[in-house]
């Protein structure tokens, strides 16, 4: 995938990354199998950014149960913070690095 952004981007990537891995991991896996490019697609989620960081509403205690967030917070180098006042200020200095 060709790099597209400029080195000052920043990427606040929110959603729950509950999903089957199959969705996320597979070409054609989604619900969007028609875009093209739009899935199965995980590996370069973040490709070229250097600054992200994943609010997750998951309770963090449930998070290991959930393939498919581990396979997401593995593409964030472990970036993904509880949705909650205190992870977002945890992961805001991830976003100045």
């Amino acid at each position: 995938m060709p790099h597209k952004y400029s080195p000052d981007t920043k990427l606040i990537f929110v959603g729950d990354a509950t999903m089957s891995p199959y969705e996320i991991l597979q070409a054609g896996g989604a619900i969007d199998h028609q875009r093209r490019g739009g899935c199965g697609q995980a590996a370069a989620l973040g490709q070229g950014i250097s600054e992200l960081v994943g609010p997750n509403p998951e309770p963090e205690r449930l998070r290991e149960y959930r393939q498919s967030i581990a396979i997401i917070r593995r593409q964030m180098d472990n970036r993904m913070f509880p949705l909650t006042l205190d992870g977002l200020e945890r992961g805001m200095p991830a976003l100045s690095k």
